[in-house]
């Protein structure tokens, strides 16, 4: 039965990381497709999501957590079951989450008999040194009725694990990532020196999924024939913990002062100011080790910037060879080198121009619309179940 559905949405956080933008999006897509969407997520700091939306949000005030990262889990998945408990779960036809705890979370409900089950999006399968953390990354794949991926390698992965998932792909929202200038880049411009040697930018923060710090050494290796060149390294607002890699970031960088006084934290940037970053700078580094996807891939692309990716899974995948500069992201002299070779103009404009063709391959509307089938199976099955 194709009717129009109510759906509830959960992320994990109202910060832009990569699984939030994604839920974002696509409840976006499927509202205006006609279905109602609430995209839920815990607000630690009350600020709400990080931008306003074209579907329901629906962020609700929870405590600080604690910094152990187990505990921290466990806080938020009795803050998520809390709350629905309290708000109540009849009124929509199907939940959806997006992450561990907001699985965990609908896990617990599905156990309790408040809701009939879950469909689960997993962008990408972590390794946790706490056993008890993969158990419960375990629960909440496990449990879910239904599994989304958003590349082929990881459906493949589940495939030949014996669960079938539907790859939906992800999007990018060409409208707000392009290659136009605004007001914006010159309000950023004026916060960010550029100086007169290229800028290279790092999405993601400083963590290990990241490969943070192959990008400095990478990059120290880049100085030593572009003394003018500039690395910006934006993001980093996670609810793990990465104090550890961060501090031997942070003891690399303050050991070289050149090397220092070349690299900018941004931390946090505004969601309205993410196009005009991309803009600003003269490539995307991004040699990460493990992704689900990579939206900033399509976000650079989509600006018209270069991309220094990592030659592995997922990227292979969805990334034609000419559209991007590759490395091999466990060596910091190959990130380096592709560094420098994208600085070629010639070589900038061929991934620029292929580019093109990833992202126009790429929109919300295919993904939202990848989701109806199996949202509708789901939806009559538990009807049928019910008669």
């Amino acid at each position: 039965m194709n009717r129009p559905l109510r759906i509830a949405m959960l992320a994990h956080s109202t910060n832009p990381r990569g699984g939030v933008v994604h839920a974002l999006q696509l409840s976006e897509a499927l509202a205006d497709h006609g279905h109602e969407v609430v995209l839920h997520a815990p607000d630690v700091s009350g600020k709400g999501f990080f931008r306003a939306a074209r579907c329901l949000l629906k962020p609700f005030p929870v405590a600080s957590a604690p910094q152990d990262m187990m505990d921290m889990v466990v806080q938020r998945i009795g803050d998520y079951v809390r709350y629905f408990e309290g708000a109540g779960t009849s009124g929509f036809d199907l939940f959806h989450a997006h992450d561990g705890i907001s699985g965990n979370a609908l896990a617990v409900l599905k156990a309790r008999g408040r809701i009939s089950g879950f469909v689960r999006t997993v962008h990408h399968v972590d390794n946790f040194t706490d056993p008890r953390l993969n158990l419960l990354q375990a629960r909440s794949i496990d449990q879910a009725d239904s599994l989304f991926t958003v590349s082929e390698y990881w459906r493949t992965w589940f495939r030949e694990r014996g669960r079938e998932t539907v790859n939906v792909g992800n999007g990018v929202d060409t409208g707000r990532f392009s290659p136009d200038r605004d007001e914006s880049d010159l309000r950023l411009a004026q916060r960010l020196t550029r100086g007169t040697g290229p800028v290279f930018l790092a999405v993601g923060g400083v963590e290990k999924r990241k490969n943070t710090l192959s990008i400095l050494r990478a990059f120290a290796q880049v100085l030593a024939v572009r003394p003018d060149a500039r690395l910006r390294i934006a993001g980093g607002v996670s609810l793990l913990d990465h104090s550890a890699y961060q501090a031997e970031f942070s003891a690399e960088l303050t050991a070289a002062p050149r090397l220092a006084g070349a690299v900018t934290l941004l931390g946090g940037v505004a969601d309205m100011d993410m196009p005009a970053l991309f803009r600003s700078a003269d490539a995307l580094v991004f040699p990460s080790l493990v992704e689900g996807f990579g939206l900033v891939v399509l976000e650079a692309m989509a600006s018209h910037v270069p991309v220094v990716l990592s030659s592995v899974l997922p990227f292979t995948d969805y990334v034609p060879p000419e559209a991007a500069v590759w490395c091999d992201p466990r060596r910091p002299s190959s990130i380096a080198d592709a560094m420098l070779t994208v600085l070629s103009s010639s070589v900038a404009r061929t991934c620029v121009d292929a580019g093109r063709a990833v992202v126009d391959r790429h929109d919300w509307r295919s993904v939202a619309m990848a989701h109806l089938p199996a949202y509708h199976a789901f939806v009559d099955s538990k009807e049928v179940a019910h008669a």
